[in-house]
Formats: structure tokens, sequence, C-alpha cells
């Protein structure tokens, strides 16, 4: 989210948009990701590994109530930064009920659970921070969130390829199992090169100087890390698989960290 907010304001920090984005921060990062998170855990009741948490507790009694009263909270924050934030945090609130709750529950619904996570954590994340302070629809941010909308379509299979033993047992007809492993890991890599696309066609329109140059490191990361992948898939044991997850996420903080050096308005 802070992507987006910094692309809007630049590196000159005011008060005012200091403000705003902390605001946005308790909305959608605390509130809003936080009752996502939560609703989830609900409904997925997970005992084993679930990628942040090794063993996870079980769930308290009344996790449901807190994680709606997070939602609500959230909502009620975002109303007061303008009409575009408050789209993107509603648009979030119902696919967060679409994803995890019964008898829709997307995420046991191959091809909606990454719509949705795209959509989400990757498009509107990005965006959400430029809503914050209420900037109309310029350049560079619907390049930019439909880049992280494809970077998260790539990185989603690699958050259930692990798992893919208990999702099977729960019944789930994720991403992963629908297409297999290969077929996973070649759709990430599609979606790389898709989400690349879009950042580096920006930077090429408006953005052309040598601090572009962290976004071509950043691609050669992504593939060092899903080719090799690709390549070993039908040998790789599941602690491998969630290294290769975790490595991902350092790869997309630098990818972050990439496109705002590349496209930070200048003074």
């Amino acid at each position: 989210m802070t992507v987006g907010f910094l692309l809007a304001n630049g590196a000159a920090i005011s008060g005012e948009s200091l403000g705003r984005w902390a605001l946005a921060a308790v909305s959608w990062a605390i509130l809003g990701n936080g009752g996502t998170l939560a609703i989830n855990s609900v409904y997925d009741r997970d005992d084993g590994d679930i990628g942040y948490l090794d063993n996870p507790p079980p769930i308290p009694r009344h996790l449901l109530a807190v994680s709606l009263t997070f939602l609500l909270a959230g909502w009620l924050v975002a109303a007061t930064l303008g009409a575009q934030f408050l789209a993107a945090y509603t648009a979030c609130l119902v696919m967060s009920l679409l994803y995890s709750v019964p008898p829709i529950r997307a995420k046991a619904r191959a091809g909606f659970d990454v719509l949705i996570n795209a959509g989400g954590f990757g498009g509107l994340t990005v965006f959400a921070g430029w809503a914050a302070l209420d900037r109309p629809l310029t350049p560079p941010i619907v390049a930019v969130a439909l880049g992280f909308f494809f970077l998260f379509v790539a990185f989603y299979p690699l958050t259930q390829i692990y798992q893919m033993g208990e999702d099977r047992a729960r019944g789930d007809k994720t991403l992963a199992l629908a297409l297999g492993k290969r077929n996973a890991l070649r759709v990430a890599l599609l979606a790389v090169g898709l989400a690349f696309t879009f950042f580096l066609g920006e930077v090429w329109a408006h953005y052309l100087a040598w601090r572009s140059t962290g976004l071509v490191i950043a691609l050669g990361f992504w593939l060092a890390l899903l080719i090799p992948w690709l390549q070993r898939s039908q040998t790789t044991d599941p602690p491998s698989e969630q290294r290769g997850f975790y490595r991902a996420l350092w790869i997309w903080a630098f990818t972050d960290l990439a496109v705002v050096v590349a496209m930070l308005p200048s003074p």
C-alpha cells in the first residue's frame, strides 16, 4: 500500500499526507487485512503449516465476531479518506467474504481463488495507497496496479504448492491442485512476464533513467527462482517448496522497492 502512496505523494512527506497514510494503514493493513485473515482462519480451521505459522493454535471462540468487527471498523475509517479509497476497501471487504465464507468459499474454487487474491492483495492494495491521497487516475498508478495484479497471479500458486496435501485432504480445489505443480509454475512464470511488461512499459514511457535498472534486477530474481523450481518440480519436497515461497516474499519486497525507486515523482 505504501508503494501506491509514495508514487502519488513523492518523497516530500507533509503532516497532512502522513496523517492520511496512517489512517489508510489502520484501515487497510490492520483492520481490513487483519479481519480478512481472521475470517479466513475461522472457516479454514487449519492444524498444519499455513505459511506463517508452523503449528497454528486452535480457533478462539469469538474470532468470527472479532473479524467482522475489524472489517466494519476498517470500512468506517475508509469512509474518511474519500470515495476512491472507500470503493477499493468495500470491494476487498466483499471479496474477503466471498473468498472464505461458505457456501461460496471461492478459495476452494480453482481460478476464483487467484483472481480474488490478485485483485485484492495485488492490484487494489497498491491502488489504495494512491487513493488515500485522493489523486486522480494518472500515470503510473494504472500500469503499476495491473503489474501487481499479475505479480500476485504469479505469487499465489507458490502459497499453495507446498500445501497441496492438506488442501486435497480438506477437499479444497485450489488452482495448484487443478493445474498440477508444473503447470502452476508455468502460470507463475507467464504472470511474472505480464507483470514486468506493465512495469517496464510504464518506465519506458515516462521514467526511463538509471534508477529503473532495479526493475530489471527484480525480474532476474523472479526468473532465477521460478525457472529452476519448474525444472525440478517433480522431485522437490514440501519443505523445499516452502523455502521457495519465503524466497518469493523477499523478491516481492525487492520489487516493491524497485518500483518506488524507478517511478517516484521527481521533486
